[in-house]
């Protein structure tokens, strides 16, 4: 069965696109990677969606006019996937959709809304769409994020010890895949979220992330801003938890900078960046993984590479394209995956059903 995967994280830098050849061979899940790609945002485009994220207020208007703004450019690159990718046929396509408000309350996600009307795709490609996975997941008792822990537990499942994977985008989310006990799929604080929210903020809006991580490199970790912002409560829970640009955005951020007075951008940043790498790995020592797989935007930062590496001592650290997938493509693969499965369920038996993203 061929499958297009389509999702726009929430850093918002494009469509992630993956076509993928899927087949159940009794309780064997067997994936050819046909082709992946990112497909850029036209400025305007671009622009629309950060208006529409938190903290912005907007109207329902401006929610209804993006909606079909992305519903046409998800269908765009779904049959440019067709057409390069699966030689003018596919089966089926996945989409994710664009998030722009994850509702939580008392650490329970409520409902997450993802806009890119899928009916622009069914129009355009002529094939069924799924879509609806992360309120899907909310509705079953879940967390609605994050939702790769399935695909991450068939990558990893055989390896010894206890492995992870981690995703760095702007939300950085951790699977723990222990071999003697349930798998584990949990937001672990911001990713790119506050780094990015920080240099588009200081650039004046020049720059949207930190490239090679220039801005963190030429700044010095300010200690009272690092513990304070470590002070958070979300990172007291271990999981199962979500999180989103709800919470990890400028406004908090600026909040917690005023209380140390002035500060060079480059110490913010250099901060921020630590911060994201000191709290995954706070994670992964409270969870014992032995070995972690890296995938996402943040997996191309330099500065919290290192930052990170450093944070984890001795532990392997892998790029997930060290297993055959590519970090950019992995969540648009794993949704490609969580639509294939639905159609298989009843016959398929997977070798350990991971746990949920949240409590049933």
């Amino acid at each position: 069965m061929r499958i297009i995967g389509l999702i726009s994280g929430t850093s918002y830098d494009g469509i992630d696109v993956a076509a993928v050849e899927l087949a159940l061979e009794g309780d064997v899940l067997t994936m050819r990677l046909l082709g992946s790609s990112v497909v850029e945002y036209d400025p305007a485009l671009h622009e629309a969606i950060g208006a529409v994220l938190p903290p912005n207020q907007i109207t329902v208007a401006d929610v209804a006019k993006l909606d079909t703004a992305l519903g046409q450019a998800f269908a765009r690159a779904a049959a440019i996937a067709v057409d390069r990718y699966c030689a003018g046929r596919a089966h089926l396509v996945v989409l994710h959709g664009q998030t722009v408000y994850h509702w939580l309350e008392g650490g329970q996600a409520l409902g997450s809304l993802q806009i890119g009307e899928p009916a622009w795709i069914a129009e355009l490609c002529g094939l069924p769409v799924v879509s609806g996975l992360r309120t899907r997941d909310i509705a079953a008792g879940g967390q609605g994020a994050p939702l790769v822990g399935t695909v991450d537990a068939l990558l990893l499942s055989g390896r010894s010890g206890t492995p992870a994977a981690l995703n760095i985008g702007s939300i950085a989310n951790l699977t723990v895949v222990p071999s003697d006990g349930p798998v584990l799929a949990f937001d672990t604080g911001p990713g790119n979220a506050l780094i990015d929210a920080a240099v588009l903020h200081y650039s004046g809006g020049e720059s949207a992330y930190d490239a090679d991580g220039a801005w963190a490199s030429a700044g010095q970790v300010h200690a009272g801003l690092f513990n304070h912002l470590l002070g958070d409560e979300y990172y007291k829970g271990t999981g199962p938890k979500s999180t989103g640009k709800e919470y990890f955005n400028l406004e908090y951020l600026l909040a917690a900078v005023s209380k140390f007075g002035e500060m060079r951008a480059q110490d913010v940043i250099a901060t921020v960046t630590e911060l994201t790498a000191a709290t995954i790995a706070a994670s992964c020592r409270h969870h014992r993984v032995t070995e972690i797989v890296i995938s996402g935007g943040g997996a191309d930062n330099p500065v919290l590479m290192r930052s990170l590496t450093a944070a984890l001592g001795s532990m392997p650290v892998y790029r997930s394209d060290d297993l055959g997938i590519p970090a950019e493509a992995k969540e648009a693969i794993a949704f490609a995956v969580l639509g294939f499965l639905p159609s298989t369920a009843s016959k398929a038996r997977s070798p350990r059903a991971p746990e949920r993203s949240g409590p049933r």
